[in-house]
């Protein structure tokens, strides 16, 4: 397996939702997989299938610095669209070449954006442009703090897309949080970097260019190329900067288009980076996966302790004699009446056996007692699988993830998972007629003996079947006054009566063998309706073995590392940090103008900021308001944090 197919084979797990419940930081770990899945698609599969594809220079910043004006001075026609409202870019722009469009154009790099149609965030705007040398496309990108949500995902997906990130901030707003989080992403990562100071006064541009040089080294960014741009008075939003003003950024874009080499070098230099970071963010994703499982296991416990609990209802319902009340009670009382015959069992046991036989053969009808028999076992189902199902819903509220699901759920869906299912009722007499009919055939079975053959005859098989389902009833728990005498008698009558014609011993073994198929029945109809809550969970359970599979993923594409070349030769980019660049070229598009002059010799450039302690420049400021420094627009906004 190569490096690419290692990638391939990390991308597959990722396909659907691995953090459904609400369990620890589950927010995170949801945009943590929608990072590593886009960055997989957007930027490492497309850049490895294709290294000497052109450059992606992507131009983000926060909202109001000035990236769209930025980008149409830099290629001289407006292709982006600056304004006063925020957020500007709506639609991010893509400025390519014409010998590049038709890379750009295919689903090569951001396959996920429509080309050129597309209106929505969504979308992708490819613009041709002369001004661009081939090999280098310049995309500017919507806000990272924009007030929607949609276009800060988009942001953040394009700069993970990037070969080269064109940060853009201001003099008022470079030491807010926002940015700086965006600015040690790309430190983390090894991301290619260069960093524009937009709107700078120029009697700020030392103390600021000072400043935001000590931010950049404490934060493990020293070294990065930064580039100043001066506050110029433009008659409106949609003017350019002055030709001066970009030259530097301009010529430094120029010859990064021209040298392939250099190109190489930043394309190896992000690739590695991105590669590296595979290695802490996919354990993690694994670990959180892992959390998502527990969660789901512990889910799954509860409803199979609720349906353990709603089969010892059962059986508690099947010993307490509680089933031989209501109409099953009714149709022994006929008989029975008071307990007058319990006191004559023992020595008139023949007299009892033809009353039954009466009793069996058209007395009191036995369908009767066998219907009244079934509707009770019946009902004692139902109010089995009623109590863990409720059981089930309350556990689930007060696991981890469970509340959250019963939301995801709905009010509705909540509601009918705790009460059985509709047809329950349907089900439980068709397995209590099916018991029925077992243990008639048990009595069958046992009546095949020559020693018991004449005696079953004499009850006759339903008679002697119904007397022992009636025996796989006993005790008198649960009833009170005289309801104690009348079912402890039914039971213990007709357990006298099945003794008298099997004996002791075969009325005991045909007793559990009736228990044990209707409480096998009785399981396997709680198991059906247990999966009305697991049903749940498996639509939205992570495949099992995901976890491993990641690690094991992460793994072969560390082993495959070595495949790719690692950048060669001095760096020109931060954190390579090549403080002297690209041969110095002429602006964009115009290869044939006069030859730019250094920062040094360029009265009307930036100048190159200061060493941090450099003793010869002023005091550096500690704030980008010091009274030396510019003071913030109002469109800028109020600061944020420093880093």
């Amino acid at each position: 397996m190569d490096l690419l197919a290692a990638l391939e084979a990390l991308r597959r797990p990722l396909d659907r939702e691995l953090f459904p419940l609400a369990v620890g930081e589950s927010a995170a770990d949801r945009r943590a997989l929608r990072e590593l899945a886009g960055q997989l698609d957007d930027y490492l599969l497309p850049r490895l299938r294709s290294l000497d594809a052109p450059l992606l220079a992507v131009v983000g910043g926060s909202t109001g610095a000035g990236k769209s004006t930025l980008v149409n001075s830099l290629v001289g026609a407006d292709v982006s669209e600056p304004g006063v409202l925020r957020p500007t870019t709506l639609v991010p722009t893509l400025v390519v070449s014409p010998a590049d469009r038709a890379w750009f154009m295919g689903q090569n790099v951001l396959p996920g954006l429509s080309r050129a149609t597309g209106t929505g965030p969504g979308a992708l705007r490819v613009v041709t442009s002369d001004a661009l040398g081939a090999g280098l496309a310049l995309l500017d990108a919507p806000d990272i703090d924009s007030v929607v949500a949609a276009n800060r995902e988009l942001a953040a997906q394009l700069l993970a897309a990037a070969d080269l990130w064109l940060f853009v901030t201001t003099a008022a707003r470079y030491a807010d949080e926002v940015p700086w989080s965006f600015l040690r992403s790309a430190r983390e990562r090894s991301t290619a970097l260069a960093l524009v100071l937009d709107r700078v006064p120029a009697e700020a541009i030392e103390p600021v260019s000072r400043d935001l040089s000590r931010l950049l080294a404490e934060n493990g960014l020293d070294g990065t190329r930064l580039f100043t741009v001066p506050e110029a008075a433009l008659p409106s939003e949609r003017a350019r900067l002055p030709e001066e003003s970009v030259r530097p950024i301009s010529r430094w874009l120029t010859g990064l288009a021209a040298d392939a080499a250099e190109r190489s070098r930043v394309v190896r230099q992000t690739l590695s980076g991105a590669l590296d970071s595979l290695a802490t963010r996919v354990p993690a994703l694994a670990q959180a996966v892992e959390r998502q499982q527990g969660a789901f296991d512990g889910l799954r416990s509860v409803v199979a302790g609720a349906y353990a609990g709603g089969l010892a209802d059962f059986d508690a319902g099947m010993r307490d004699g509680s089933l031989l009340r209501g109409e099953v009670l009714a149709r022994w009382q006929d008989f029975i009446g008071t307990g007058d015959l319990m006191r004559s069992l023992e020595s008139r046991v023949g007299w009892l056996r033809d009353r039954i036989v009466g009793f069996f053969t058209g007395r009191v009808p036995e369908a009767q007692l066998r219907d009244a028999l079934e509707n009770g076992v019946a009902a004692l189902i139902r109010g089995a699988a009623d109590g863990a199902a409720e059981r089930a819903l309350d556990g689930w509220s007060a696991a981890p993830g469970g509340s959250g699901l019963l939301d995801r759920l709905g009010p509705m869906e909540a509601a009918r998972l705790s009460r059985a299912s509709p047809d329950l009722a349907r089900r439980s007499e068709a397995a209590v007629r099916g018991w029925q009919e077992y243990v008639l055939d048990l009595v069958r079975e046992e009546g095949a003996e020559r020693r018991t053959a004449a005696r079953v005859a004499s009850f006759g098989v339903n008679g002697a079947g119904l007397l022992l389902m009636l025996g796989a009833f006993a005790s008198t728990g649960g009833l009170t006054g005289i309801e104690v005498g009348i079912a402890g008698g039914t039971s213990l009558l007709s357990q006298k009566l099945l003794e008298a014609v099997f004996g002791d011993q075969a009325v005991r073994t045909l007793t559990v063998r009736a228990r044990a198929d209707l409480r096998d029945r009785v399981r396997g109809l709680l198991e059906e309706e247990s999966r009305r809550f697991t049903a749940q969970l498996e639509a939205l359970e992570p495949p099992k073995g995901t976890a491993e599979a990641l690690r094991s993923a992460a793994d072969r594409v560390h082993t495959h590392r070595t495949q790719l070349p690692a950048p060669t030769g001095p760096p020109a980019l931060s954190p390579l940090g090549n403080p002297t660049g690209p041969p110095a070229l002429s602006p964009l598009g115009n290869p044939t103008g006069p030859p730019a002059l250094s920062p040094s010799e360029d009265p009307t450039g930036p100048p190159a900021p200061f060493p941090p302690e450099d003793p010869t420049g002023p005091p550096a400021s500690s704030s980008p308001h010091d009274p030396t420094g510019p003071s913030p627009s109002s469109s800028d906004g109020p600061e944020e944090g420093r880093p």
